[in-house]
């Protein structure tokens, strides 16, 4: 008796660029993170990211697609490659995608040498990712199981703006756990001070990390990651890129748009100065003072059908492993890409420029 839901039925689910575009997305994180590692420890994050730019750059032109960088590396006139709103791809076919990019997560991270940075992009049909400013995010991030909890007790759902206790809480239950057993992820920022303190009077452990909480976001949809919540305000580009990956995983974000000096508890000269140089840029994105503090869920930051992802390991961190160089220039590389279908992939690549030199050892 056949399977429900066999390989192939889920095959027959990928959109046209889950099928033509994901076994490529997976060689463009790889080239930008190799290059990223040679500069590894190096102490210059800068040049970390200038060669894992150019590296994700060149590869992307050679796949057969009209891209748009949707969330990169700035504003045009702050980033020469990858900003938002540059066109790549070679142009040809009728695949037409928006794109979400950051060649290296974690760029402190790769230059001190210590876990957690890696290469990461997602992409889906025009209008299918957030289109958002260089900003901050304020946000929080769960698995499929609350997902699904939440679905079973509507009374029950999880909000930005509750204490965090009552998110625990149901967190906890989602999971069948006590809350003194859930682990919370948020980045060690004097922003984030209160909240730390809030978090462990309700029990709950805090793993403070310097820098890339993307990866823990996605960690959250992956029963055994010891992960089960993320909180807090960082780049706005990197919740865009959480989303893509927790939605095709089941899990949940919801988020709200934050001028850094808002989050950072600036004074009111300071937060009237921001406003004064950024909102008239954001207004040309939709984005105002009276709509700024919506909530935005994982269906406004990652609206797309047809989504795909993919995260190479440049040093080893949550989920992925980091990159290891070895011989004359070659390389193991350590990814996880997925797709709308429900295909999930993680592959440990290996490239070897000379055989002979180098042959393949199975450890």
């Amino acid at each position: 008796m056949p399977h429900p839901k066999t390989a192939e039925d889920m095959i027959k689910c990928a959109g046209p660029i889950e099928c033509n575009l994901l076994p490529r997305l997976l060689h463009v994180t790889e080239a930008a993170a190799i290059a990223a590692s040679y500069q590894m420890g190096r102490g210059d994050k800068n040049y970390s990211d200038q060669v894992s730019v150019e590296a994700m750059r060149r590869t992307l032109n050679d796949l057969d697609m009209k891209g748009v960088i949707k969330i990169g590396e700035g504003e045009r006139d702050e980033a020469p490659m990858l900003f938002i709103g540059e066109e790549v791809g070679t142009g040809k076919g009728d695949l037409e995608v928006d794109i979400a990019v950051d060649p290296l997560e974690g760029t402190n991270l790769a230059a001190d040498g210590t876990p957690g940075a890696i290469s990461v992009m997602a992409m889906a049909e025009r209008d299918g990712l957030f289109h958002g400013p260089d900003i901050y995010m304020d946000k929080i991030v769960v698995g499929s199981e609350v997902v699904k909890y939440e679905k079973e007790h509507p009374d029950e759902m999880i909000d930005l703006d509750a204490p965090v206790i009552k998110n625990l809480e149901i967190v906890a239950k989602a999971l069948n756990r006590t809350v003194d057993e859930l682990v919370v992820v948020i980045l060690d920022r004097k922003r984030h001070e209160k909240k730390i303190k809030e978090i462990r009077s309700t029990g709950a452990r805090v793993n403070v990390i310097s820098d890339g909480d993307l990866m823990p976001g996605v960690a959250t949809a992956i029963r055994g990651s010891g992960i089960h919540m993320v909180l807090g305000s960082g780049g706005s580009g990197e919740a865009v890129l959480t989303a893509a990956a927790i939605k095709i995983l089941g899990g949940k974000i919801l988020a709200r748009l934050v001028l850094p000096t808002v989050a950072n508890g600036g004074t009111p000269e300071e937060i009237a100065k921001e406003k004064e140089e950024k909102m008239p840029r954001l207004a040309k994105m939709g984005i105002t003072e009276d709509n700024i503090n919506d909530v935005l869920d994982t269906e406004r930051l990652a609206p797309g059908k047809d989504i795909i992802f993919s995260a190479t390991g440049v040093t080893t961190g949550f989920l992925l492993k980091g990159v290891s160089l070895f011989g004359d220039g070659d390389a193991r590389a350590n990814s996880l890409t997925m797709g709308s279908s429900g295909v999930v992939k993680f592959t440990d690549t290996i490239y070897i420029h000379d055989k002979e030199r180098t042959p393949l050892r199975f450890v």
